[in-house]
């Protein structure tokens, strides 16, 4: 007997076929990833491939964990940003310096997480979980940071993106004398214009090696007021010019706000007409219930204006080991997306800001309108 059609099984049929061997990761994800966890990373993959790269959406991606370490610079946050599929980054520090190690020729190692860490110690080895590394690899690039953040270029206060685009030079240059190539996330952002920023300087080995030149007089400072205001002139200027804005959300903590951020920004505190970011994609293994940022929903997203409510059925959390999620999600992109043409966001700052003072000081003369005609009111008599 035929049951009636009901929309709650209008779903696709579970009737995937056997696993050959001979699948790319691709076919792997459409054919056999299709329930619990594994479904949420197919339907990820869809999301992005399928909406967030459409040619008008401006997508951008923050990075927290020790994703670089890993190797995920090289094999996967590259070939993203060479087909223009990350126009901008919100990164931790760390990160961006565990990075700098392979564009300097610097060695990092598979390990295993149950050595002996005081052994390790005593032997100069570094360990982050399963990845090992000498303790030298630390001193040669706080070495090569201070150098060349000591330069005179350096010598003023400027946005962490501005900031990392000039080292991220200096790094290329190194990895060309070495006869290196695309190892580095910084050098590889630097040649195609892909702005970097970091939403807490001060916590990594680069901030460290800055603070330390403030000591001895440097006049190097990072501006985090300009990175709040550059990158909310980023989301409007995506919005404005026709386009949309995507959130590419790789584990969470301070870079997923600084993203996400931007759109109180805008609404909120600049004023401005806005409605929320129009994609969200989390991959993490953080919780919601224990009220922590980098497990919030996109639903309690919606409440602070982050993301645009009427988008909100678009939106996919992935709960993944990033390590695992984040290659998959990329491999499926790459074979099933051609490579968009470059946004190169770096060299189009200010001209983004100035689009966003203008609303700013557009909205700041209707508020204090406002505020004169109710005053006037008051002190009408009754």
């Amino acid at each position: 007997m035929t049951r009636p059609s009901h929309s709650h099984l209008r779903g696709r049929r579970i009737n995937p076929t056997a696993i050959t061997g001979s699948e790319t990761a691709a076919d792997l994800i459409d054919n056999a990833f299709l329930a619990y966890n594994a479904g949420r990373l197919r339907e990820a993959c869809e999301l992005f491939s399928e909406r967030m790269l459409s040619a008008e959406v401006t997508v951008g991606m923050s990075l927290t964990g020790a994703m670089t370490p890993a190797g995920l610079g090289m094999s996967t946050i590259i070939p993203l940003l060479e087909a223009g599929f990350v126009d901008w980054i919100i990164s931790t520090g760390a990160n961006l310096y565990h990075d700098a190690h392979f564009g300097l020729g610097l060695a990092m190692h598979q390990g295993t997480p149950f050595a002996n860490d005081l052994e390790l110690r005593e032997k100069g080895v570094v360990r982050i979980y399963d990845v090992f590394f000498d303790y030298g690899v630390l001193l040669s690039t706080d070495a090569f940071v201070r150098e060349v953040s000591a330069r005179e270029e350096f010598q003023r206060p400027m946005s962490t993106a501005e900031y990392h685009y000039l080292l991220g030079g200096y790094v290329a240059e190194r990895e060309r004398v070495l006869g290196l190539s695309r190892r580095s996330v910084l050098a590889v952002a630097h040649d195609l214009e892909v702005p970097v920023y970091t939403s807490s300087p001060g916590d990594s080995s680069i901030g460290m090696n800055v603070a330390e030149q403030a000591l001895a007089g440097s006049l190097l400072r990072f501006d985090v007021s300009a990175d709040v205001n550059e990158t909310a002139a980023i989301v409007l200027e995506a919005k404005r010019s026709g386009g949309r804005s995507g959130a590419l959300i790789v584990g969470g903590g301070s870079p997923k706000n600084f993203l996400l951020q931007t759109e109180p920004q805008i609404q909120e505190v600049l004023g401005i007409d806005e409605r929320g970011h129009d994609f969200f994609l989390q991959l993490t293994d953080a919780r919601p219930d224990s009220g922590g940022l980098s497990g919030a929903t996109p639903g309690e997203a919606v409440s602070w204006g982050k993301i645009d409510p009427d988008m909100l059925p678009g939106t996919v959390v992935c709960y993944l080991d990033n390590t695992v999620s984040f290659p998959l999600l990329a491999a499926y992109a790459l074979a099933r997306h051609a490579p968009r043409p470059l946004r190169r966001l770096y060299g189009r700052r200010t001209a983004m800001m100035e689009r966003l003072i203008g609303e700013y000081r557009t909205s700041l003369a209707f508020r204090d309108q406002r505020a004169g005609e109710a005053a006037d009111s008051a002190a009408r008599p009754a």
